[in-house]
């Protein structure tokens, strides 16, 4: 009798351990802050340093309980700025534009230090320059922003742009739509389109923006945040960017891990892709900069006098007002 009332009274003890621990456990999970970050597309290799910083329990040890999510209707900077979403992934480019029309969107971080991305069609085209794209199809998404960076780039070479033609192909895969020769060139960024190039043994001619002109190596893309999270939850977004930045920096160390974590997350995703890619991409989040997220004023002012010295801009702009380096973690 004796022996079977300790074993009952061993058996209690465990069970109240055993419920405080989850109790304790379910406590620190109400304690965490809700926040949402949206992406700017499908999940990719620029979004690598969040999927990280979720796997790793880098938001959680910044007391966040972080929920990634896809773009709607709306764009991000519109869900930032209304408050649907908390963060989110955007370009310097979008958020010039914003902030002349009032948007109160504020980038906190340069996901990746230079502007990967260019023009690109498959190397038997007869395109290596910009006077090539005289008389060709040019496939993309709509935006007044694509003309104007074509012409300008033609113009550097004495061609015209009235002589290219424009098809909006949205979303159609680039690769479908050159090889059925919907089109001949598409805007695209090496580090996830390039890289697919190269895994499906298909070679391409690259024109790179920034080779034309350095006012064109922005930032694209950044995360962003709204300016009432700027100026009223500073702590949030110090958070939220100090767990990001362990995120990318992991990604940067170890490539190969970064992209596990990813295909893990979403399974959906080419392997091969995703791991070849990050390898390109992992030592250019950060580059030359001093610290992974850093932006330059420079940056955004010379951008914004590219926009405004081709009518892009319709409204004043304030670069100061436009970004933040305040939130990420202090340089070693």
């Amino acid at each position: 009798m004796k022996k079977l009332f300790l074993l009952i009274l061993l058996l209690g003890l465990l069970t109240a351990c055993s419920d405080n621990e989850n109790n304790e456990s379910q406590e620190n999970q109400d304690e965490l802050t809700s926040v949402d970050v949206v992406l700017d597309w499908t999940p990719n290799t620029n979004h690598t340093g969040l999927y990280v910083a979720q796997a790793e329990g880098y938001f959680e040890e910044q007391g966040l309980d972080v929920n990634i999510i896809l773009p709607g209707e709306a764009s991000p900077e519109q869900m930032i700025a209304s408050g649907e979403v908390d963060f989110g992934i955007s370009f310097q480019e979008n958020i010039t534009e914003a902030r002349v029309q009032d948007v109160p969107v504020v980038s906190i971080a340069a996901v990746i230090q230079h502007n990967t991305s260019g023009f690109a069609a498959l190397e038997g085209s007869g395109i290596t320059s910009p006077a090539d794209f005289e008389g060709k199809i040019y496939g993309g998404w709509g935006a007044p922003l694509e003309e104007v960076v074509i012409s300008s780039l033609m113009q550097q070479e004495g061609a015209d742009v009235d002589e290219v033609e424009t098809v909006n192909i949205g979303d159609s895969d680039f690769f479908t739509a050159v090889e059925r020769q919907d089109i001949d060139f598409g805007w695209i960024y090496y580090g996830w389109d390039g890289i697919e190039a190269e895994l499906r043994g298909t070679d391409l001619n690259m024109i790179y923006l920034t080779d034309y002109s350095e006012k064109l190596d922005y930032y694209t893309p950044v995360l962003a945040t709204s300016e009432s999270i700027v100026n009223d939850q500073p702590d949030l977004a110090k958070s939220f960017i100090h767990a990001a930045s362990e995120g990318y920096q992991f990604a940067i160390e170890n490539p190969e891990e970064a992209a596990n974590i990813l295909i893990e997350a979403e399974p959906d995703l080419d392997k091969e892709l995703v791991k070849a890619s990050q390898e390109w991409l992992s030592p250019r989040y950060q580059d030359d900069a001093s610290r992974w997220g850093q932006q330059e004023l420079d940056t955004w002012e010379n951008y914004a006098e590219w926009m405004q010295d081709h009518d892009l801009l319709d409204g004043e702009f304030t670069a100061e007002d436009a970004f933040t380096n305040e939130f990420l973690p202090e340089e070693d």
